[in-house]
């Protein structure tokens, strides 16, 4: 397994510009996340109509992650991630303004969800670059001793981004539910132009004489985490797309007042995401299964909580655990695939890994919102089943 010749690589500065781009993508996707349920119900979309858009576009990532993680092989890491944040941004603004459209009576009903699914698979066809090519920056520049503790701080850094967005949009949100959107469209942008001119470009592997290589999602080496990444992320994605419509529902909440509890649950969330990997991983130095056999527990008690409990506190402490669970599983999924393959395969393997997370969220706003619609605590009780069958897979193979 050949790696590429770094003697002469700024590592340390490249770490950091990377990690500083991470941030400001992690908040951009947790500023819409704070504010969509709110916002689709003063639109007058239902849990379910709310739950498709994220579907579309979810799937929508699903199927170009692996095309951007072979392209970032071919065309560099750099130009790949440049595609994606300006793509992140141009998207925003035309799904932002979409919705103001629909919230002052330009397009309405049936048209205006038509409208906004397009923008949105639109929007998540270019944005879905940046992770598979930020991945893989990361194990380019990382041997294999510390390919876990460098996934851990992509996902450390994707937290503290997922701390800063609910602040945002919850702050902001008391002037209009989308000027937290035209902020992250323009923090975006000003990403995209740092990481366009501070990011050192890894030096390219020769792929002149073959084509990059290509991975599929049954090959033995990876089928396993495929298999959790999936699973693990449609849980995950039932409570992202469920909870703020519990609270709001449970607790009697404004549109603007579940903006501002859901986005404090979403910085509790990552709040202890972030010390999962930026302490415990650090200090624990488990192989990568062995991380997911400890956060299974954890992930399985929080869906427990949810759907057991509906008072703010609960509903809060619930998303503290899930937030530890998912810290521990996330890194552990990312290296160990990035680790199952060879040097010549991390574009090809950061595109199959990023794809799995999409496709958990291709489904799980659909069936949690349509649980949800039948009974608000189904959706947990449903989760908690998924989990539970996670914890026997990860207990009973050998990694």
């Amino acid at each position: 397994m050949s790696e590429l010749d770094l003697s002469r690589f700024p590592l340390v500065y490249a770490k950091r510009v990377l990690l500083a781009c991470l941030v400001a993508v992690g908040m951009g996707h947790t500023v819409l996340f704070a504010v969509l349920a709110p916002l689709g119900r003063e639109a007058g979309f239902s849990e379910i109509q709310v739950g498709a858009i994220l579907s579309a576009s979810s799937v929508t990532v699903f199927l170009t992650v692996p095309l951007w993680g072979r392209l970032s092989d071919r065309w560099g890491r750099k130009r790949v991630m440049l595609i994606g944040l300006f793509g992140y941004t141009i998207g925003t603004l035309l799904f932002t303004g979409i919705f103001h459209l629909t919230l002052i009576g330009v397009i309405v009903g049936i048209p205006a969800f038509i409208a906004l699914m397009v923008s949105r698979i639109m929007h998540a066809s270019v944005m879905s670059a940046t992770m598979p090519a930020s991945s893989a920056y990361m194990a380019d520049i990382t041997d294999a001793e510390a390919r876990t503790k460098g996934m851990g701080a992509v996902g450390a850094a994707n937290n503290i981004g997922a701390i800063l967005g609910p602040a945002v949009g919850g702050g902001l949100a008391v002037m209009t539910l989308l000027t937290p959107l035209w902020f992250a469209a323009a923090a975006l942008f000003i990403t995209g132009v740092v990481t366009a001119l501070t990011l050192p470009e890894v030096p390219k592997r020769d792929f002149t004489a073959r084509p990059s290589p290509r991975l599929s999602y049954f090959d033995r080496r990876i089928l396993p985490y495929v298999i959790v990444g999936v699973f693990m992320f449609m849980g995950f994605a039932i409570v992202q797309n469920t909870m703020a419509f519990r609270m709001q529902d449970a607790l009697g909440l404004t549109s603007v007042e579940t903006a501002r509890l859901f986005g404090f649950g979403m910085m509790l969330i990552a709040g202890s995401s972030l010390f999962a990997q930026a302490v415990l991983i650090q200090m624990l130095e488990l192989r990568p299964f062995a991380l997911l056999r400890v956060a299974m527990p954890i992930l399985i008690a929080a869906f427990a909580v949810m759907a057991w409990f509906d008072t703010q506190f609960m509903m809060l402490f619930s998303m503290v655990l899930l937030g530890l669970g998912m810290g521990l599983a996330s890194p552990g999924f990312m290296a160990g695939a990035s680790l199952a393959v060879s040097a010549e395969e991390q574009g090809a393997v950061a595109g199959i890994a990023g794809s799995c997370p999409p496709m958990g969220f291709t489904i799980g706003p659909l069936v949690g919102t349509a649980l949800y619609s039948v009974e608000p605590t189904y959706p947990y009780m449903f989760a908690l089943v998924i989990y539970l069958f996670l914890l026997a897979f990860v207990m009973v193979t050998r990694k």
